[in-house]
């Protein structure tokens, strides 16, 4: 199969209004030209180093996430160009984009990394972690961010009662963050949950972004 063709059953497979991130982390430029050519604006990279070359030599709509665990000292060489970035777990992470996007004179979107799941491997804040940092409301001091929803992983499982439960926990918290924080805002939207081997589920547990790199680029 190619890659186009998986595109093609992939977006046959998802409603409409899902956002597809294509996973793009260690794949070549090649391979994203040919899921670029099939149609694909949004890919996922989770290393900077990898994200700023491609990024370069790719077509400038391409709308990049970051994905993965982003350093601080690594902020500096994304925010001149970065869509979104899905892990913002701490405040010093998040003053560190306001700064750097400040300095870019940009406003970055942004997500909240939510860890509902039971592998320690995954970070981010716990859902009470979320809300004790929304309520400290140092985000508000912060014009050059913009939070447009959250984040979070299921634990790698066959379990699929468990993977439920636990993206379900994720649509509840969005549901609180939204009415007590976001209410007025028609950007705070988005539940970046799923992956290739669990986003049927995901969608019908209310994700509006998945991040797929297998089911388009193939096994590594």
């Amino acid at each position: 199969m190619s890659i186009a063709s998986n595109i093609k059953i992939l977006r046959e497979s998802v409603p409409s209004e899902i956002k597809i991130v294509a996973v793009s982390k260690f794949h070549s430029t090649d391979e994203i030209m040919e899921a670029y050519e099939a149609g694909q604006r949004i890919f996922g990279e989770s290393r900077v180093q990898e994200l700023v070359q491609k990024s370069d030599q790719l077509p400038k709509d391409i709308e990049w996430h970051f994905i993965g665990g982003l350093q601080r000292n690594k902020v500096k060489q994304i925010a001149p160009f970065i869509s979104l970035i899905h892990s913002v777990d701490s405040e010093r992470l998040m003053r560190e984009i306001e700064k750097q996007a400040a300095t870019n004179s940009r406003t970055i979107s942004c997500l909240l990394q939510i860890h509902v799941a039971e592998e320690d491997t995954k970070s981010g804040f716990t859902p009470n972690e979320c809300l004790q940092f929304l309520s400290d409301g140092a985000w508000e001091e912060c014009p050059h961010i913009k939070f447009i929803g959250i984040m979070g992983m299921a634990t790698f499982t066959d379990d699929t009662e468990k993977v439920r439960n636990e993206f379900n926990r994720l649509r509840q918290l969005f549901e609180k963050v939204k009415t007590d924080y976001f209410a007025g805002d028609s950007d705070f939207k988005e539940i970046s949950m799923g992956m290739t081997s669990d986003y049927p589920i995901a969608i019908e547990e209310g994700s509006t972004m998945i991040r797929v790199g297998t089911k388009i680029f193939g096994e590594r």
